[in-house]
């Protein structure tokens, strides 16, 4: 995996399709490559973290919640929260592996 991209900014932060706030976060995206440098669609693996600590509603959150970022340029990443401590992570298409690769 090759590390394609770095955010760090703030994003607003929604919970089972529940805005709950703006949060700050840093991730990194890493994205698999064939030997001749081209990406391959659909296996790449997103890794960060949120300050959910400056969110009171957010830290009531239990691992592996279905989060979702829309950030600043309009994206939207759906992640999966991995410990209390903010970090999350992604791979392939969503959450979990995605199946159509």
């Amino acid at each position: 995996m090759k590390l394609v991209e770095t955010r760090d900014w703030e994003c607003l932060l929604s919970v089972r399709g529940q805005r709950v706030g703006a949060v700050g976060y840093t991730i990194n995206r890493y994205q698999a490559m064939t030997a001749g440098g081209l990406p391959v669609p659909g296996l790449h693996r997103i890794e960060g973290r949120l300050a959910l600590e400056t969110l009171p509603a957010a830290l009531a959150l239990g691992p592996d919640a279905s989060l979702e970022l829309v950030l600043e340029d309009g994206r939207r990443l759906e992640l999966r929260l991995v410990d209390s401590d903010g970090r999350v992570l992604a791979e392939g298409h969503g959450p979990g592996q995605c199946g159509c690769c």
